[in-house]
């Protein structure tokens, strides 16, 4: 259980270089202060909520076994909740962070102590706020080093980088949200792409608001990547360079080499790079990949891998990234992602399933007498747009409060229909509420996503809380109950914890309800959360003593 405390000891690490760690297991302390700081990007300057002051957030080291002790003062304006996206979190969603999910905000003045295990895992995962879209800057990565004396399946590279991808906005966020919200229609996209929050060279005012690495010829180096973007699905490419993917969402993959990676916002990739080329100075950039008929934000940020010794004033080369469109390059990619599965690192699929889902993913319109065309746009589940609670669903879970959420999300939409047919631009009326599915513990889970053409299709990444799960099945179109699950991928199939639904087409992903609690399932596109493209997962506690949810904190805090 957390418990507050005081003293606690803040660990920086560069961003380059070996870290050293204790052969045993330990506990890591960390201080997050929120604070408001100015800040200047694109000739522009403007206050940010960050951690420590620094933009993006400190990178958190632990390795496998370890006890994380994070707490979080709050000394900015807004409320704030710190989500450690892909950490498990065992029986401990009281650790998760989700803003009225697992707990009520830290208020302004007030602190909350995260503190977890790290168990079963190793690799990049990342944190950030979750609560607003104040992770447009409050975010950082989350590193695990496996436990000491377990070498990477994989060489082991000279260095290790973090690389964040993420967006700016040139006026307060929070304000382009609000403005969004009152008319009823999408926010402003943002004004800039960054990389390490640097959006690069190609951006006024940003010469010096570049990232640079800098490699020695004949070296391996790891790349950590993380999409923090808020709505925008990356590709990513470094100039004369081939990648080696080697994992994803902190999982071990089969290794792969690759021009460039597609990476849906909240998922990790960690790639080797080695320089082998003639030394120079080598762009590194992210664009976004938008297949659908809309307006594309074609916006590029970069930063330069940098051969030692060579002088500032080589011109770097630009990096030839798929086009925006490209979506046979983005389903080619996706099918080379494949679990490690060996005798250290199996891929326990679940073969027989208890319980299946199918879950149509789509947007709608409901009245808005004030809004700019007298509507507002919404997203749904299941036709289920998800309004969110006043206290945190766990705490009404654990203490068995009455009227915060209804235990009766459909396991299957209400009508069938052609899902991706043409567009659908009539009754596109959504029932909202506080809806959830109750899942059996230990019970083996299907989960079908189905994007519709409800307005219009698109891809969206969702992301489920509390868990890993394997992606056995993807395609295009109207997924066949009959026919597809024949096409499974039941032996290697990747495993993650955020995974993309194609436009206009379906992925089924498979889980074990293993893990005791309240755990959220949200497309980690902020504006499609936002619009309610959410439910939750009340998974029941299971007969045996280490099976059920832990008691809350003392300081968790009040609603």
């Amino acid at each position: 259980m957390c418990r507050a405390f005081s003293g606690f000891t803040f660990v920086f690490s560069a961003f380059l270089g070996l870290i050293i760690f204790p052969a045993e297991a330990a506990i890591k302390k960390y201080q997050f202060d929120i604070q408001v700081k100015n800040v200047s990007r694109l000739c522009h300057a403007k206050p940010i909520v960050t951690v420590n002051g620094r933009f993006p957030g400190p990178t958190i080291y632990v390795r496998e076994g370890d006890r994380v002790l994070i707490n979080v003062t709050n000394h900015a304006q807004y409320n704030m909740s710190i989500h450690w996206h892909g950490l498990k979190q065992y029986r401990n969603g009281w650790a998760d962070g989700p803003a009225y999910i697992t707990q009520c905000p830290i208020q302004t003045g007030n602190s909350y102590t995260y503190d977890f295990n790290v168990t079963g895992q190793r690799g990049t995962l990342w944190w950030h706020a979750h609560i607003l879209w104040l992770r447009a800057t409050v975010y950082g990565a989350f590193v695990i080093m496996p436990k000491q004396g377990t070498p990477f399946p994989f060489p082991q590279p000279h260095q290790e980088v973090e690389v964040l991808l993420g967006e700016w906005w040139h006026a307060d966020v929070e304000e382009v949200v609000k403005e969004g919200t009152t008319m009823g229609l999408p926010p402003n996209m943002s004004d800039a792409h960054t990389i390490n929050g640097k959006p690069g060279p190609l951006f006024p005012c940003s010469e010096k608001h570049t990232f640079v690495i800098e490699v020695e010829l004949g070296k391996t180096y790891l790349l950590r990547i993380v999409n923090a973007a808020l709505n925008d699905e990356l590709f990513f490419a470094i100039a004369g360079h081939n990648m080696t993917v080697v994992e994803v969402d902190a999982v071990y993959a089969k290794p792969f080499t690759t021009q460039a990676i597609l990476i849906a916002p909240g998922q990790t990739t960690n790639v080797l790079v080695q320089a082998n080329q003639v030394p120079g100075r080598y762009f590194m950039a992210s664009r976004v990949f938008m297949d659908v008929p809309l307006s594309i934000d074609n916006k590029t940020a970069s930063a330069i891998l940098q051969y030692k010794g060579v002088p500032n004033t080589v011109l770097p080369s630009i990096p030839q990234l798929p086009a925006p469109n490209d979506t046979e390059f983005a389903l080619s990619y996706v099918k080379k992602l494949r679990s490690l599965n060996s005798q250290q690192y199996p891929a326990n699929v679940p073969l027989k399933i208890d319980r299946n889902l199918f879950y149509t993913v789509g947007f709608g319109k409901n009245s808005c007498p004030t809004c700019l065309n007298g509507t507002k746009l919404l997203a749904s589940l299941n036709n289920i747009s998800f309004a969110m609670p006043q206290i945190g669903l766990l705490q009404a879970h654990y203490f068995n409060i009455k009227g915060v959420y209804r235990a009766d999300f459909p396991d299957k939409p209400p009508t069938p229909f052609n899902y991706t047919g043409v567009p659908l631009t009539a009754n596109l009326g959504t029932a909202t509420g506080t809806r959830v599915s109750k899942i059996a513990f230990n019970s083996t889970v299907e989960l079908v996503l189905q994007d519709t053409n409800l307005l219009t299709v698109e891809s969206h990444p969702f992301h489920l809380h509390g868990y890993n799960f394997f992606v056995v099945g993807t395609g295009i179109g109207n997924f066949d109950h009959d026919k597809d699950p024949k096409n499974y991928n039941l032996v290697d199939p990747i495993e993650r914890n955020t995974v993309g639904v194609p436009t206009g087409g379906w992925t089924a992903i498979r889980f074990k309800a293993d893990n005791p609690g309240v755990w959220f399932l949200h497309c980690h596109l902020e504006l499609h959360t936002g619009w309610g493209l959410k439910t939750a997962f009340v998974v029941e506690d299971g007969p045996g003593t280490d099976q059920s949810v832990l008691p809350p904190p003392k300081d968790l805090p009040p609603c």
